[in-house]
């Protein structure tokens, strides 16, 4: 069965006056038949929120999903055709294996037979390898059994769709390799379109036909595992699958050249002049990470004196609100409280660094990147001259000179693992700590404490997380 997601939203209402939370925001994605498909994420990113749409857990706020040519958005969940299987197994303790298996039969119509049920039973269990447990209790049985037990249960209505969320989280390193195999096993013997949600990128790109890169429920970057990895579409699918982690470092674009130690990397992009960092704009972008200020205070702690202009209009005198004290007080409070507000004033030079201090100490939340991405977009919108992110793949190095220009690094210690190296180092001159596996037969040539290195290939990532190269 096809699964189609056609601009499909969800927003929950922000808690005590915070904005409204979009845990799921335009995502259009088409799921073939047959296939398994990864939602993939960090925490909070709307994948389980995602699942339980499709399921019919979760109305969505907008959008549509269909089931080949179904619209099943506003069918109830018990009438989709889907099989779930939750985080938690979620067995009846007091059923045996077979009874929790059969128990979403007792409510077919028309009524299916004890023996068919039975046999429906004996079938699914032998598919998941639990034939010969059918008699125990949930509490006789391990972590990866209880969980064979919930996929078998959610595949003994024979659903056109199985919906995964997180099932392997509570085994241990071992099992959770040992059944994502078995899933992927069931999965191709049923043929049963499948869409299995882990914040887990080794899960996701070792059974999964294609995966869903998302982040802040928006959809980053749909495709097969390896292509994801090897060519992301942008910083964060880049930094969020591999491990070890890509390597990221700051280079320079400067005059349509970016540079790294006076190396240039690439050349024949356009860039010059510089960005005003008192551009009205990023004031905005302060107000929605929570910055307190006025727009005139903001602009005090630049050191830049701003006049706000108010047109003179005339306005009738609204009449005050019955029975809505408490929501006038509120209001009232934070007026106070904003006036109330003392700017940190900005010393030295103005610097996103600079800012972003400033800022925090006025209520934005977001950390340091969060907000050089988002300033990053007006930046990279304006053509100037900026810094720029150079990404390489620990496993992307050579020691041996090739075309690249090299990398100067500062090594701090080596790791052994298997027949390889990790040299773990600075580079040179920045903050970042970046790792380089190399052969262990050439382990001989890191004699220096700071010695070059030499990237195979790299990626470029622009200031606001966009891709480049």
């Amino acid at each position: 069965m096809e699964v189609r997601i056609d601009n499909l939203s969800k927003h929950f209402p922000g808690v005590k006056g915070a904005p409204v939370v979009k845990a799921v925001d335009q995502m259009n994605f088409t799921i073939p038949d047959g296939k398994l498909v990864g939602l993939l994420g960090p925490s909070g990113c709307g994948k389980s929120t995602t699942l339980y749409m499709i399921a019919g857990l979760h109305k969505p706020t907008e959008g549509k999903i269909w089931f080949g040519d179904r619209d099943v958005t506003d069918v109830p969940a018990e009438n989709r055709g889907i099989g779930l299987v939750f985080q938690n197994y979620a067995l009846y303790p007091h059923f045996t294996v077979r009874q929790n298996i059969t128990f979403p039969l007792e409510n077919v119509r028309p009524k299916l037979p004890k023996e068919e049920m039975e046999q429906i039973a004996q079938e699914v269990a032998n598919l998941v390898d639990i034939g010969n447990l059918l008699d125990r209790l949930p509490k006789q049985l391990s972590g990866g059994q209880q969980q064979r037990v919930a996929i078998a249960r959610a595949l003994s209505k024979r659903p056109q769709v199985l919906l995964l969320d997180e099932p392997l989280s509570n085994l241990d390193a071992r099992l959770r390799l040992q059944t994502r195999e078995e899933i992927r096993r069931i999965q191709r013997d049923t043929k049963v379109t499948t869409i299995f949600v882990t914040h887990d990128q080794e899960e996701a790109m070792s059974i999964s036909d294609s995966i869903v890169v998302m982040r802040r429920g928006v959809v980053h970057q749909i495709d097969a595992p390896q292509v994801v990895y090897e060519e992301p579409v942008d910083l964060f699918v880049a930094k969020f699958l591999g491990s070890p982690a890509i390597n990221i470092f700051d280079g320079e674009l400067k005059d349509g050249k970016v540079l790294l130690h006076g190396n240039v990397y690439h050349e024949g992009l356009k860039s010059a002049g510089t960005f005003d960092l008192k551009d009205e704009r990023i004031y905005d972008v302060a107000v929605a990470g929570g910055y307190q200020g006025t727009k005139a205070q903001y602009f005090t702690s630049l050191g830049v004196e701003y006049v706000e202009k108010v047109e003179e209009t005339a306005k009738e005198e609204e009449p005050k609100e019955k029975g809505n004290f408490f929501k006038n007080f509120s209001e009232k409070m934070k007026a106070k409280k904003k006036s109330q507000f003392v700017p940190n004033v900005i010393e030295g030079e103005l610097t996103l660094h600079s800012l972003h201090t400033a800022l925090s100490f006025g209520g934005y939340r977001p950390s340091f990147g969060d907000f050089e991405e988002e300033v990053g977009k007006f930046i990279v919108e304006a053509g100037v001259n900026r810094n720029v992110k150079i990404g390489v793949r620990p496993e992307a190095f050579t020691l041996d000179k090739n075309e690249n220009p090299a990398i100067e690094i500062e090594v701090l210690f080596i790791e052994h693992i298997g027949r390889d190296i990790t040299i773990v180092a600075n580079v040179l001159g920045q903050k970042h700590r970046i790792r380089v596996i190399i052969p262990a037969e050439e382990r001989h040539k890191v004699k220096d404490k700071v010695i070059k290195v030499y990237p195979k290939r790299f990626y470029l990532f622009d200031l606001d997380g966009s891709r480049i190269l």
